[in-house]
């Protein structure tokens, strides 16, 4: 009777240390998954935050090659020879107050200018100015100006010419031709005027 009570005990700590093995294999299992998700989650957020440090570079690696390559052009521009200007000044190119947008007549004088400049077939570079009648504030019409020498410079490069050949700049209202007092003169201050040196 002993000796069925032994070997009984015995069979229950078999079963019993068995079901606390398996009991901790599964929690040890457990743990390993959810350590397992938890670096699979960091290894993810790591490669997000990786692709969008690569977009951030390549913005900024456009960003330095465009502001080299103004830079180079204004350094060109400054050693240039003046061939010849374009001023969109005419009543019926002038800019409308407030605005930068190119009337289609401005668009025909400068697709005559890329024609020519096409033709010519020289290495000329272009510097594009912005101005501005006297109303408003001197910031808001530096970058009216810019908006206006802006347009110019897309017209001309949609057109053909190579954004790297030109470079703009503002004068805002700081260089005018006509009297700002009178409606004519302010209309005529609101210009850009397109240089052409080689």
């Amino acid at each position: 009777m002993q000796r069925l009570f032994i070997v009984a005990a015995i069979g229950f700590l078999a079963v019993s240390f068995g079901c606390a093995t398996k009991k901790h294999v599964r929690q040890e299992v457990s743990r390993i998954d959810t350590e397992m998700e938890s670096i699979e989650s960091s290894v993810e957020q790591g490669q997000v935050r990786l692709k969008e440090h690569d977009s951030k570079i390549a913005d900024l690696s456009r960003e330095t090659q465009e502001a080299l390559e103004r830079a180079q052009s204004a350094e060109k521009l400054a050693q240039g020879k003046l061939l010849y200007e374009v001023t969109l000044k005419d009543e019926d190119v002038r800019f409308a107050y407030n605005k930068a947008n190119l009337s289609d007549n401005a668009k025909d004088i400068l697709q005559n200018l890329v024609n020519q400049l096409k033709a010519d077939n020289k290495n000329v570079y272009i510097e594009v100015q912005g101005h501005t009648d006297a109303h408003g504030t001197p910031d808001y019409n530096l970058k009216l100006g810019e908006e206006r020498a802006d347009a110019v410079r897309r017209f001309l490069s949609e057109s053909g010419i190579p954004l790297h050949r030109i470079s703009t700049i503002s004068y805002g209202e700081t260089r005018p031709i006509a009297d700002n007092k009178s409606k004519e003169g302010r209309s005529t201050n609101r210009r850009v005027v397109i240089v052409v040196l080689e």
